[in-house]
């Protein structure tokens, strides 16, 4: 025998070089007392493993650790069939809910086992339990205080809401028996009407996430409405923006239809409204809604909704024989708030804008005398006294009687343009050009249709918005220049706003806002006030 580690050493050895797999001339037991002579337990732990069966013992430890996987349940497919439900729905995916959960909702309030007071409805009972009601606070006041509901065992709800149906109630009840809820966008509003009755505080959370993440243009006018109706001041926001974002830039009939008197008001005098195009196209758009409200039944593409109104009105016209607006009619009167709200003087700013504004007879003459006026006066003061433009800008004043104007740039490329209108002599183009927004006083270096002033120099105070939108309407991306003075000589340019490339979207939708001149001083004693740009 071997009496020292080295020599146990040098025998393996001598072992391995006569036969390199020694176990199988030793066998297991031998091989292993070898090793725990030579060196340790743990070598021959190791040889006992691979004595057993060497990769073989492995790959039956994969097996049984793969047998160990349970199998998935059918509820658990169940669940996740109504995740992708959800997801497609546009609603958030649901948590997977604990079993227990899973118990009291089937048990207690699908059986209604055990139940100490019956709920009913609309028609319909449901058996319950006074400590899970309690939850609410409708019924936590019930059933604390000294009403008569406190001792009875079968309550009769009176529903005053319309819109709270059975299947709102049915949510709103089970809420309190689960972890979670599963809400459909197109029922949220009837959810949120039975959540706000029963005060049930955390599903009123989840219905006001749910409608901010599904506003498009079918849901925003109701989801408008019930947000003001139940105080989700947050979703009403929400709203308001898609509102001001999408009313010019994603015109739509049912979104048209929709949009209460009060709501287009609203929107119209608001600084935030993105304007495609024009201020006349704000007319426009106005008049194709009003013609909606009034004929409520008409049907058709888009396209062809303006060509419909201008014949409804043209035949109005005709067959009151009035010489008056139509703003000034029992039918036109409930507008006029609204058109109250258009910037005039951009619109006569265009001859061909101004002979459909005289042509159409909307607007009542007394206006458009009002605006003519002023804008005569403001060309005056801009060629006789050398306004150089706006010297500073009050942010208030410029909000309400700026001109409004936007673009749609459909790809990336190069684009230049400007906007029609008589611009007082300052004639600004516009250039889209490798991620670069660029304005130039152009004056001399290319043709112009219009009078341009030789001042040397030129100031217009401007806002400039960039944003583009998903399917539904919702803001990817935004840029904004705001609230600025640019002082340009003649022929002048300058870059405005240089565009992350990681964030240029395209569609890419621009809006802008500008003053050409200065505000007019405020009147002295009885002289009424005379404003070229209000």
């Amino acid at each position: 025998m071997f009496t020292t580690p080295v020599d146990r050493l040098f025998s393996l050895s001598f072992l391995f070089s006569i036969c390199p797999f020694p176990f199988l001339a030793l066998g297991p037991e031998l091989f292993t007392l070898s090793l725990m002579q030579a060196g340790g337990e743990e070598a021959a732990a190791a040889a006992a493993a691979a004595a057993a069966g060497g990769p073989a013992a492995s790959g039956c430890e994969c097996e049984r650790r793969k047998r160990k996987r349970p199998r998935r349940t059918d509820e658990e497919e169940e669940e996740e069939r109504s995740d992708g439900q959800a997801r497609e729905a546009g609603g958030p995916r649901r948590k997977k809910l604990k079993s227990t959960s899973k118990y009291i909702y089937q048990t207690l309030f699908l059986a209604g086992e055990n139940s100490d007071i019956t709920i009913c409805a609309l028609g319909q009972e449901w058996h319950l339990h006074k400590i899970y009601l309690c939850q609410s606070g409708y019924f936590s006041s019930m059933f604390s205080g000294s009403w008569k509901e406190s001792n009875m065992s079968c309550i009769e709800l009176e529903i005053p809401d319309q819109n709270i149906d059975t299947e709102a109630l049915q949510v709103a009840l089970g809420s309190l028996y689960r972890d979670d809820v599963l809400i459909h966008p197109s029922r949220v509003v009837n959810i949120l009407a039975a959540a706000c009755m029963l005060q049930l505080d955390a599903l009123i959370v989840q219905c006001g996430e749910i409608m901010k993440e599904t506003i498009n243009s079918k849901s925003v006018c109701s989801f408008q409405t019930a947000a003001g109706t139940y105080g989700l001041d947050s979703v009403k926001q929400k709203c308001l923006e898609w509102l001001l974002n999408n009313l010019m830039t994603h015109q739509s009939v049912d979104l048209l239809k929709d949009l209460s008197v009060g709501l287009m008001e609203k929107l119209i005098s608001s600084p935030d409204l993105f304007v495609m195009q024009v201020e006349m196209d704000v007319y426009t758009a106005l008049k194709k809604w009003m013609f909606l409200q009034l004929v409520p039944s008409w049907s058709g593409p888009l396209k062809q909704l303006l060509t419909d109104a201008d014949a409804w009105f043209a035949k109005h016209r005709k067959e009151s024989c009035s010489c008056g607006s139509f703003l000034g009619t029992d039918q036109g009167e409930k507008f006029a708030g609204v058109f109250s709200h258009i910037r005039l003087q951009y619109v006569i700013n265009d001859l061909v804008s101004a002979k459909i504004i005289e042509q159409d007879t909307i607007i009542p003459p007394g206006w458009l005398a009002t605006v003519y006026k002023q804008q005569w006066f403001s060309m005056l003061r801009t060629e006789q006294d050398n306004d150089l433009g706006p010297k500073e800008i009050n942010r208030e004043e410029f909000e309400v009687h700026s001109m409004r104007c936007g673009r749609k740039l459909a790809k990336d490329g190069d684009y230049c343009w400007r906007w029609t209108g008589f611009s007082f002599g300052f004639d600004l183009l516009v250039t889209y050009t490798n991620r670069f927004i660029i304005f130039k006083r152009n004056s001399l270096s290319q043709p112009c249709n219009g009078a341009v002033s030789l001042l040397p120099r030129r100031n217009i105070a401007f806002r400039l918005r960039l944003a583009s939108f998903d399917s539904n309407g919702k803001v990817i991306c935004s840029r904004t220049v705001g609230y600025q003075i640019l002082s340009l000589e003649k022929d002048q340019e300058q870059i405005v706003l240089n565009l992350d490339s990681r964030l240029l979207m395209f569609p890419l939708y621009i809006c802008c806002n500008f003053r050409y001149t200065s505000a007019e001083p405020k009147p002295e004693l009885d002289e009424q006030p005379v404003d070229g740009e209000n």
